[in-house]
């Protein structure tokens, strides 16, 4: 395993972190951890050099803290830096971290977590967070030995990063996704070397973008891939990017087979502090570029046709229906458009488009915005 720097500390993480997240699950049922086979992964990563492990609270509903904290049994606890993240939308009142907090340790079988994130901070987010008084909270449980490390993961954009980064001084690391499709997306390019800058440890979450980036490929991506000149996988070639960025401490990945273990930690015992030629930027460029090529919407996102009269979600839908065509993740792409909770409510689905055709009118492309409504509602509504 090679291992890199983190910015204030006397420790080397590994380059490749071990991601919670997508552990491996008995039938169709996210919540079912396959625990034996997680605890496996888990201790077999650690076995050959992983020393950072990331969990949360809400992951696999709740099951992933708890298949950590059985893999950290028989001395592994003091061979990692464990990270959970507090569940930032569930608490309501300060009366409500003590619980969430004691139910985490209980899970993870610990008094203490080394790495403790805010978690998923958006706009807002953070602001009802203080309000609530969780800094004050977060530093009583710093000075009781409860956390040692404190630190926050994001999905707003780059504005709202700079205004968490500054509104407290004494963060040590923040969390973005970060990988060769989303240079500029969310934090993006910017807001790693603005952490960087103010000495924020980067940690890199969806280096692949949820496995995209190795999946299902279409034409014009394969052909782009073809053009290679090193025999590298998908999946190599998108953590090298990662790891060519000298701000990033390091990633993680969200393994869900021990086939993945492997083949993620022989790719970071080889290349976890590699830079990139430029030729091997040129394919990368060349790779992106025909992922975006592939885009069947050419929409912009610029929400000029926002909002519809009728409360149909335009620019989301074709985000969601364009990623499926490009990456090939029909599950994932049906669920964000159906789920109520983590997708589009009913209402702001495709289907109740009336083809007004106002959105047609205000489009800068001109797009047949109800033609392609109509289409990808068919293809993404069960």
């Amino acid at each position: 395993m090679q291992y890199r720097s983190f910015p204030g500390l006397d420790w080397k993480p590994s380059a490749l972190g071990f991601g919670a997240m997508r552990l491996p699950v008995i039938g169709d049922d996210q919540n079912n951890v396959d625990f034996p086979e997680a605890v496996r992964m888990i201790r077999y990563a650690i076995d050959h050099g992983v020393n950072y492990l990331d969990t949360a609270y809400f992951y696999h509903g709740g099951n992933s803290e708890k298949a950590v904290g059985l893999a950290l049994r028989d001395g592994y606890r003091d061979r990692i830096k464990l990270a959970t993240k507090f569940p930032a939308w569930q608490v309501k009142t300060r009366d409500d971290f003590d619980a969430a907090f004691e139910q985490q340790l209980e899970r993870l079988q610990t008094d203490k977590i080394d790495f403790y994130l805010l978690h998923g901070l958006h706009p807002g987010g953070f602001e009802r967070l203080r309000d609530l008084g969780i800094i004050p909270w977060l530093e009583d449980n710093v000075a009781r030995g409860r956390l040692e490390y404190l630190g926050f993961s994001f999905h707003g954009d780059y504005e709202y990063f700079t205004t968490i980064v500054d509104a407290y001084d004494n963060w040590t690391f923040c969390q973005v996704q970060y990988n060769y499709m989303d240079e500029d997306y969310q934090a993006g390019t910017r807001g790693v070397k603005y952490a960087a800058e103010k000495g924020l440890g980067i940690i890199v979450m969806e280096p692949l973008r949820g496995g995209r980036l190795t999946g299902r490929q279409t034409d014009l991506v394969a052909a782009a891939w073809k053009t290679a000149h090193a025999d590298r996988s998908p999946a190599e070639w998108g953590l090298r990017w990662v790891w060519s960025h000298p701000e990033v401490s390091f990633l993680l990945s969200g393994m869900s087979t021990m086939e993945q273990v492997r083949e993620n930690i022989d790719i970071a015992d080889r290349a976890g502090n590699s830079a990139m030629t430029a030729e091997d930027l040129a394919l990368i460029d060349r790779v992106r570029q025909a992922y975006l090529n592939s885009m069947p919407i050419p929409c912009t996102g610029c929400r000029y046709c926002m909002p519809c009269p009728q409360g149909v979600e335009i620019p989301r839908i074709f985000n969601i229906y364009s990623e499926m065509k490009m990456y090939g993740e029909d599950r994932i792409a049906r669920m964000r458009y159906t789920d109520d909770r983590h997708g589009l409510k009913p209402e702001q689905r495709g289907d109740n488009c009336i083809e007004c055709w106002q959105c047609v009118d205000r489009c800068p492309q001109h797009l047949p915005i109800p033609e392609w409504l109509s289409h990808a509602h068919k293809e993404l509504e069960p």
